[in-house]
């Protein structure tokens, strides 16, 4: 397998040879990951648990962890799942590189299309699955959306579409009527759809519709073909408990239980209990979302930029993002991340991704930085 290097490695190429300049502190707004504090709530539930350290973990997940996920998908987007319509998961990156795997297995020549630019593991399990990829692509001009009407000739041949809305990098977002439109493609012209919603807890003021409410309002009430993943990585700032889950079709999601018998990535009882926690529980989630709508004023008020609905990036338009990356680390001591490590061909050469992941004075700080950049 040919595998792409990943996006940090090939920004810490493009730095390598570059001094910054010590006159600041170095601050990195390149990895979404939040720097919040995981609430105490949740490790003390972990803490709690360590005596089941002893005791192997089931493939399938302990009952309260899927009824707290049940829950959370109930109080969130009105939807009532059954037992057989959720897995619980090892966070969701494993999901997105093995299921895939799983779902073009058996298929002569498969194929998978996704949105452009991406999350790195859709394009890696495609490689793995040896598809035969298809780009979605996330312009300026399609307001950084993807509608089915755009793209019919690979909807018409494609095995499998993992869209991404909330939209990493981009921040953009479809509207549920938008998202219907995908399902009624999904289902004339029979293709998988999967959506990585791992961002649909992070929004400024309107909450995101999940492709589960989608699916409903377009009358696949038993959600076939229709899959969603969600995690508490971004929305209870718990990326190291590890918790997610994959939803939607019972039939696809049967057979890929068993499957996951074999992988072997079950989670350990501690991390089950304390993601429990988080996702019986909302209102932590809204304490970040606070601060980060704090984030995204600042971006407003020093740079000029719309604030994102979604997700807590800036996809900030530049002149040249390799170029605009190695001046921000050498000038001022920061680090973005180029469009162009995240996608493919030239869509994304005029933009970096900023993760407004930091408090309140370290992402004041850092956007001074950036606007003295931009000049």
């Amino acid at each position: 397998m040919n595998f792409e290097t990943y996006p940090f490695e090939k920004l810490n190429e493009l730095l390598k040879d570059i001094e910054p300049n010590k006159d600041y502190k170095p601050i990195s707004l390149t990895i979404g990951e939040p720097q919040l504090q995981t609430p105490n709530f949740i490790q003390e539930e972990l803490s709690k648990s360590s005596h089941f350290l002893n005791k192997y973990p089931k493939t399938a997940g302990e009952k309260r962890l899927k009824d707290s996920m049940k829950g959370f998908v109930k109080r969130r987007f009105g939807i009532t799942l059954d037992d057989n319509q959720l897995i619980p998961t090892f966070g969701t990156r494993e999901v997105l590189f093995n299921l895939p795997q799983f779902l073009l297995f058996d298929e002569k020549n498969p194929s998978m299309a996704f949105t452009n630019p991406f999350y790195q593991i859709y394009e890696g399990a495609a490689i793995a699955s040896r598809a035969k990829i298809f780009h979605l692509d996330l312009t300026k001009e399609n307001n950084f959306k993807v509608l089915p009407a755009n793209f019919i000739d690979t909807l018409k041949t494609v095995d499998l579409v993992i869209i991404n809305f909330p939209n990493n990098p981009t921040a953009s977002s479809l509207t549920l009527d938008e998202l219907v439109l995908w399902v009624k493609a999904s289902k004339e012209y029979s293709f998988i759809l999967i959506n990585d919603e791992c961002y649909s807890e992070i929004y400024n003021q309107t909450p995101d519709h999940s492709l589960l409410e989608a699916s409903i309002k377009a009358g696949n009430r038993e959600f076939k073909n229709i899959i969603v993943l969600n995690s508490i990585s971004k929305r209870s700032s718990a990326p190291g408990v590890r918790s997610g889950f994959v939803a939607g079709d019972a039939k696809i999601l049967k057979a890929y239980m068993k499957y996951r018998t074999y992988v072997g990535c079950a989670s350990p009882l501690p991390l089950q209990y304390a993601a429990s926690s988080a996702w019986d529980d909302d209102n932590h989630v809204e304490n970040s979302r606070e601060i980060y709508r704090k984030n995204f004023q600042l971006a407003e008020d020093i740079l000029g930029v719309t604030p994102s609905k979604s997700t807590f990036y800036i996809w900030l338009e530049v002149k040249d993002d390799k170029k605009f990356t190695k001046l921000l680390y050498k000038e001022k001591n920061l680090k973005v991340l180029p469009g162009s490590f995240l996608s493919r061909g030239k869509i994304a050469d005029k933009y970096v991704r900023i993760a407004l992941v930091e408090d309140e004075q370290n992402t004041k700080d850092a956007l001074l930085r950036v606007k003295s950049i931009l000049g």
